[in-house]
């Protein structure tokens, strides 16, 4: 049987992925979320399960490397890759937000200071409603930016809102709604088509369950 790789980054999707991948029936038994081990075969060792960084793994599936990949949406829209976007998990539920503190106003600057590890989303974003800003790439501890004055507002995750609650910041505007994605590379899906359309399936059975 052809194996298939399947590329994700460990983590909250990850342990959220395996647990669907189980109900779907694809077990990964020797897989431990601690373990520093980077591959992992299933039962019947036709999959091959690979741990990557998260914003890697489009390249990784892009450049064939892996025939499938478990991603977030936010991961696709900041650096779009040219793979097939064939299954919304709807696991890794959070938004894309833009956050301040709750008297900031959006347009009411000539240039709004922005700071994100997602800046093509958020210059897009505020190009679309017509603010011009200063986009400042962040790649952790945003919401540091507002609170010493190296930004006026963010764009960033939220998942439960907590972090920005106790530096005291709001969410000011929902950019978008994002979720765990399956992708898949396309000369994999042309050669493989088969055997990824069965592993659909099955992930599909998976969700059933899981959800």
């Amino acid at each position: 049987m052809e194996i298939l790789t399947v590329a994700m980054a460990k983590g909250r999707i990850a342990n959220q992925a395996i647990t669907l991948l189980t109900e779907a029936g694809i077990l990964f038994s020797d897989y431990d979320h601690k373990s520093r081990k980077l591959i992992f075969m299933d039962e019947t060792k036709s999959i091959k399960l690979i741990f990557v960084k998260a914003v890697d793994v489009p390249t990784y599936v892009e450049q064939g490397a892996a025939d499938i990949g478990v991603i977030g949406k936010d991961v696709l829209l900041e650096d779009p890759k040219d793979v097939y976007e064939l299954l919304d998990l709807g696991i890794g539920k959070c938004k894309v937000a833009i956050a301040g503190f709750p008297d900031t106003e959006l347009g009411a600057r000539t240039q709004l200071k922005v700071a994100s590890k997602y800046p093509n989303i958020a210059k897009s974003h505020f190009d679309q409603k017509g603010i011009r800003t200063d986009i400042i790439k962040l790649n952790g501890s945003v919401e540091l930016a507002p609170l010493i004055g190296l930004a006026d507002c963010i764009v960033d995750i939220v998942e439960t809102g907590t972090t920005l609650k106790e530096n005291g910041l709001v969410v000011l505007e929902t950019i978008t709604e994002v979720s765990a994605r399956l992708i898949v590379n396309k000369a994999s899906y042309a050669i493989k088509t088969e055997r990824i359309q069965d592993f659909i399936s099955d992930v599909k059975k998976g969700l059933e369950v899981y959800s």
